[in-house]
């Protein structure tokens, strides 16, 4: 059964997107992983912004919001995923703050990642 465990947002300019998120929206900064990456506090979900140079753009029909679901054997679920002949952007189990992950589309070009922590 997937479990959802991470909300990420990818976002062209942090400093912008924190103004928003904290001061428009209400949330806190719950722990920053460099310049890059912030957990926002929230019940439950990790709420992570990320800024990316290569960010979706405006007339892209992904808008940069990523469901990341949990893994326990990455190599595996990439096994299965290839088997199933998912169209990846990530195919190989990379670094992340809290473990690795990678990154695919479903049938209709939604962002996914499988994420396993550490």
């Amino acid at each position: 059964m997937a479990e959802v465990c991470v909300i990420s947002v990818y976002v062209p300019d942090m400093k912008k997107a924190l103004d928003f998120y904290t001061n428009v929206l209400g949330f806190k900064v719950e722990k920053q992983y460099g310049a890059k990456i912030v957990s926002l506090a929230h019940k439950g979900l990790p709420f992570i912004l990320e800024e990316k140079e290569e960010f979706i753009t405006s007339d892209s029909s992904n808008k940069g919001v990523v469901l990341a679901l949990k893994t326990e054997n990455i190599e595996q679920t990439v096994r299965v995923l290839k088997q199933h002949q998912v169209e990846f952007i990530v195919d190989r189990p990379t670094p992340c703050p809290p473990g690795q992950f990678i990154s695919f589309q479903d049938p209709f070009g939604n962002i996914l990642e499988y994420l396993q922590f550490d």
